[in-house]
């Protein structure tokens, strides 16, 4: 079953702070990882512990994205946040995060 993948209104912009090269890589690796499967771990996919942010996280070399499954609509992915890692710190829209 193939999921269907929703940005929430935050999250385009934050992609549109992105260079191109990360934008183009970043929606592209979303579609291949999170299309089919969202919910199984892999080196890259993990659930996160209980935050603010999201349940589950998606490693894309220094970016981040967070998303969740909405028990209601269990056919949807929503990517609720991308951020970028740099080192211990988390930025999303240049706002240090912490999870």
């Amino acid at each position: 079953m193939a999921y269907l993948i929703e940005f929430a209104e935050s999250v385009r912009e934050q992609i549109k702070e992105l260079p191109a090269y990360q934008r183009a890589l970043v929606l592209e690796t979303i579609e291949k990882q999170l299309l089919y499967e969202p919910l199984i771990e892999t080196k890259n996919r993990k659930p996160l512990r209980p935050n603010p942010i999201a349940p589950w996280e998606l490693r894309i070399g220094q970016i981040r994205v967070f998303y969740d499954i909405n028990d209601e609509e269990p056919e949807v992915v929503r990517i609720l946040a991308i951020g970028e890692k740099k080192g211990n710190t988390l930025l999303i829209s240049g706002q240090k995060v912490s999870l």
